[in-house]
């Protein structure tokens, strides 16, 4: 079965978009209608679900009940977008603020991509989240005000250290994503 990797792209951009913006309609068309989400939490700072399936239990955690709780989302997928693969994996950083709290959040992990659709639709996703961090409600604007002069969504590794906010747990964050991204060879400057 030939994929068009440009639409598992488009999948995954549109994935991100959903969470990101608070748009559930948008998860229809990413994923299949009987995808799977497997999430592997290392940190207890955040809590999802070990598994949801289908497409529209996919919408209602990662969007619906994720918007509840969280704003000011960016997401991004460290490094360059699927060519040729029909699976993808990708490092992710994530800073948001909590809506109760104020708080903000800073966390990476990593993004399994499956797809088995000819239209590129997402068939299995899994999520480790390696790390979130609290920090307090004044890093909010620093934080996000450096997430967005980043490249979104895709952004490559040697980017991020780029007005990277002087708070050590952000700091610890972008090293860790370099290290990784460095292990892997990826995130290299996109030409």
């Amino acid at each position: 079965m030939d994929i068009d990797m440009t639409l598992l792209r488009k999948s995954i951009e549109t994935y991100i978009d959903a969470k990101d913006g608070n748009r559930p309609h948008l998860i229809a068309d990413a994923f299949m209608p009987d995808a799977e989400l497997v999430m592997e939490l290392k940190t207890n700072e955040i809590s999802f679900p070990s598994s949801v399936s289908g497409a529209a239990g996919i919408s209602r955690v990662l969007v619906s009940e994720f918007a509840q709780q969280y704003e000011n989302v960016y997401t991004f997928c460290i490094g360059k977008p699927p060519e040729d693969e029909a699976s993808f994996h990708c490092h992710w950083l994530v800073c948001m603020t909590e809506k109760s709290t104020r708080a903000a959040r800073v966390g990476f992990g990593r993004y399994q991509w499956d797809c088995n659709d000819v239209a590129g639709k997402i068939s299995k996703l899994r999520i480790i989240i390696e790390e979130m961090n609290t920090l307090p409600g004044q890093w909010s604007a620093p934080m996000l005000a450096w997430a967005r002069t980043l490249p979104y969504p895709w952004c490559p590794a040697d980017v991020l250290a780029r007005g990277t906010p002087a708070f050590a747990p952000i700091q610890n964050v972008v090293r860790a994503l370099e290290r990784l991204a460095s292990d892997l060879g990826v995130g290299a400057p996109q030409s």
